[in-house]
């Protein structure tokens, strides 16, 4: 049997013709700077050679229903077995998707109520809120209810002429305008708040065909009252599916609220009736995970005992890894990437399956150093069962328990796709590279911390779970606010302080934008005046500095690559012959900016922009872009060849060249390597010089080691967190006896990495 995983001749993105040997059975960890070229080798080299030869195995019809993964630009792949990739994508779930449904430990616990539940109402799918047998008749089974807010939606005091309906799909000119101007029902001057009862009724909830002008002709059309038209248009589609802008439109004209008739429960009256031990379904589903085990452990149903221990077992499982606190009722919308991450390791704990690839996109994210000691121990256990874990991450207490460490560098970008280190974690803290260096460093503890210039307070905050919180945040330092998963951060700041404090810049974890034609230009916004410029310095249209629009190569439409579909085969992408990868027509490639080409501009790195540019508004955003260690970015380069870390701090520099007094960071330092933080750190600072307030929700023991002051919420989470259980500086949280935090960071200052020397 092969012992060794074999890649010769890698070249995916930014690797240099990387050969390297992976052994298998084993716990191999892939380090080093962001962008360093980690994922390269480890996601669309290994794990997408390996889902494409899987997919191989099936039948040409099969593969056409299966995602299609191209031939990795790598000579030579040996030994490889399936593979099974848990990154750290948000779980895409519309309003029907719970953690209960996503771990398939839902249909288990109504598999348990039909089996065990009195009265019996019939077979699981009568307690399923996604079946018409167990569905709320009222809410359809989402558990709320949308209505139409006529506040939001009309303006009484003007006319059909003169804009009364507020949406702008409702504007005046508009489609829908013309089926209530033109219906010959209303008196197009007359204000709304003039109409009779018998006018609002026949705008609000009126039928019939009307004749309506459109494009120098006359249609038949079907009239609809306002609310009748807005509800089968928009609220009878499921919001989560809806692009950003249509749901930002439709939470401005909808007020929402829990359902009447099922009070949230989504279930109808019969399936709500059966209960277990005194609870019916719903009321098991909204326990937390930790309670709800307890609750089934007293159930004494023999006729049900296999399926009774099933449950246990899989509920385990999510308190194995850390997450205790959630129920099976929350919406997946609503998880954190790290969160999402591990709702997906659940699906695997169970399994039997041995000799597989396990791949990690950095586990730790989102943890607190608490709960990193537990996913160690789950690393191990997938490792002991004869399987190959391949883990793509930065933090030192997971780079501890590696049987093999595979540093890339030595930088990022253009500067690496090397591997400048492979073999055991003893030589990698020996070794002189980037992660060697600072594995072998501590950052120390700040001594003197900043003096607050004022106060901003919550007040009696009892959001989710938390109790009853009244917590001072000090302006003009950096203060960082930190707890076990669930205890309460987010909660506290993203949602309670920024409505409080809607001024604040916040920097949070939603995704970046990443499509073939975003890029670092499109992204911050500076493509639009280096197209003027362009533009101007030529005397034509600006559109013809835009590859999605009239300057676009007419054969790849401004892509440089042209996409082939083979229908039953893997497609093929190759450079554009026409314009040799340099996307525009060669009319515009002639016209320049001092002395560059828009394509000589777009392949500058983001440093050498800056040199370039002598425009303010420019050189503010790529100085942030630098200011973040990203000045090895090129400008056209693509966001979806980002990695997270990278995706991340892009998003960071959109935000730093704006003028605020308060920042809010969510977790930024997802992604980032060791020496990136640091990077970070000093960027932070700045800010904090400049006389602005940062609030950074953070578990890194080395931002908190850098803050002035600390909030720590706990002391576990759930219904168990939710308390502010420390506030004040570092240093004296150090002597706090009962705090997660306040452990790992004495550990950290002990030994600046668990198990790794100072």
């Amino acid at each position: 049997m092969a012992e060794f995983i074999r890649i010769v001749g890698a070249r995916e993105n930014n690797l240099k013709n990387v050969s390297l040997t992976i052994p298998k059975r084993k716990i191999t960890v892939f380090t080093g700077v962001s962008g360093s070229g980690k994922s390269s080798i480890v996601f669309d080299t290994i794990a997408a050679e390996a889902q494409r030869q899987l997919n191989e195995t099936f039948t040409a019809f099969a593969r056409t229903f299966l995602p299609s993964y191209g031939h990795p630009d790598v000579d030579t792949i040996e030994n490889i077995s399936a593979a099974i990739v848990v990154d750290q994508k948000r779980i895409a779930g519309n309003s029907r998707s719970t953690v209960g449904t996503i771990t398939d430990i839902a249909p288990l616990l109504r598999l348990l109520f039909s089996r065990a539940g009195e009265p019996h109402v019939g077979h699981a799918n009568a307690f399923s809120f996604n079946d018409p047998q167990g569905m709320c008749p009222r809410c359809d089974g989402i558990g709320r209810i949308t209505t139409l807010d006529l506040d939001a939606f009309l303006d009484r005091s003007k006319s059909l002429n003169e804009g009364a309906l507020l949406h702008p799909d409702f504007k005046v000119g508009s489609w829908y305008w013309k089926l209530y101007a033109g219906s010959g029902y209303f008196d197009n001057d007359k204000p709304l708040a003039e109409y009779t009862d018998a006018e609002w009724e026949l705008l609000l909830h009126g039928t019939g065909k009307v004749p309506v002008e459109w494009q120098g002709g006359t249609i038949n059309s079907t009239y609809e009252g306002i609310v009748v038209r807005f509800n089968r248009v928009y609220i009878n589609k499921d919001a989560a599916a809806m692009s950003d802008r249509n749901r930002e439109i439709f939470e401005r004209f909808t007020r929402s609220e829990t359902c009447p008739e099922c009070a949230g429960a989504r279930l109808n009256a019969k399936a709500l009736s059966c209960r277990i031990n005194g609870h019916n379904i719903a009321e098991m589903s909204a326990l937390e995970v930790t309670e709800l085990i307890e609750v089934l452990r007293r159930v004494d149903a023999p006729q049900a005992g296999p399926v009774l221990e099933s449950l246990i077992d899989r509920l385990g499982d999510l308190v194995t890894i850390g997450l205790g606190y959630l129920t099976l009722d929350r919406p997946t919308a609503t998880l954190s990437g790290g969160e999402s991450q591990r709702v997906k390791m659940v699906r695997h704990l169970a399994s039997s399956l041995v000799d597989m690839t396990y791949i990690f996109d950095e586990p730790s994210v989102g943890l607190h150093p608490r709960d990193v000691d537990r996913l160690k121990k789950l690393l191990v256990k997938l490792r002991d069962k004869g399987n190959t874990v391949l883990v793509v991450e930065h933090d030192p207490d997971l780079i501890e328990i590696a049987d093999h460490v595979i540093d890339v560098g030595p930088r990022a970008g253009a500067h690496g796709g090397e591997i400048v280190y492979s073999g055991d974690v003893a030589g990698l803290r020996e070794a002189d590279t980037l992660t060697g260096r600072f594995l072998r460093q501590a950052t120390p503890m700040k001594t003197a911390y900043r003096t607050p210039t004022g106060r901003l307070t919550i007040r009696n905050a009892t959001l989710h779970n938390l109790k009853n919180v009244t917590v001072d945040i000090p302006t003009g330092v950096l203060t960082v606010v930190t707890g076990v998963a669930g205890s309460g951060k987010s909660t506290l700041i993203n949602e309670v302080f920024l409505a409080e404090y809607p001024e604040a810049i916040a920097i949070d974890q939603s995704a970046v934008a990443a499509n073939r034609r975003s890029n670092l230009t499109t992204y911050t916004g500076i493509l639009d005046p280096i197209r003027k410029l362009f533009a101007k310095a030529n005397g034509v249209s600006p559109s013809l500095f835009s590859a999605n629009s009239a300057g676009a190569c007419p054969d790849c439409q401004g892509l440089g690559v042209i996409y082939t579909d083979l229908a039953f085969m893997e497609g093929v992408k190759s450079t554009c012959e026409t314009c040799a990868g340099r996307r525009f027509k060669e009319e515009v490639l002639g016209y320049t900016l001092r002395g560059r080409s828009i394509s000589d501009v777009l392949e500058m790195s983001a440093a050498e922009a800056l040199e370039f540019f002598t425009e303010r508004k420019i050189r503010e955003v790529l100085r942030a872009v630098n200011d973040v260690g990203l000045d090895y970015l090129r400008l056209g380069q693509p966001l979806s060849t980002l990695s997270g870390g990278e995706c991340q701090r892009v998003k960071l520099a959109t935000e730093l060249h704006k003028r605020g007094s308060v920042y809010v960071m969510d977790e930024p330092t997802t992604g980032l390597h060791m020496s990136d933080v640091t990077h970070l750190l000093g960027v932070i600072d700045r800010l904090v010089d400049q006389g602005n307030t940062v609030v950074v929700i953070e578990h890194n023991l080395d931002v908190i080691k850098n803050a002035d002051w600390i909030i720590d919420l706990g002391p576990e989470g759930g219904s168990a967190g939710g308390e502010v259980v420390f506030t004040g500086t570092p240093a004296e949280l150090l002597e706090v006896p009962h705090s997660h935090t306040a452990a790992a960071l004495r550990e950290r200052v002990a030994e600046p990495h668990a198990g790794l020397p100072a």
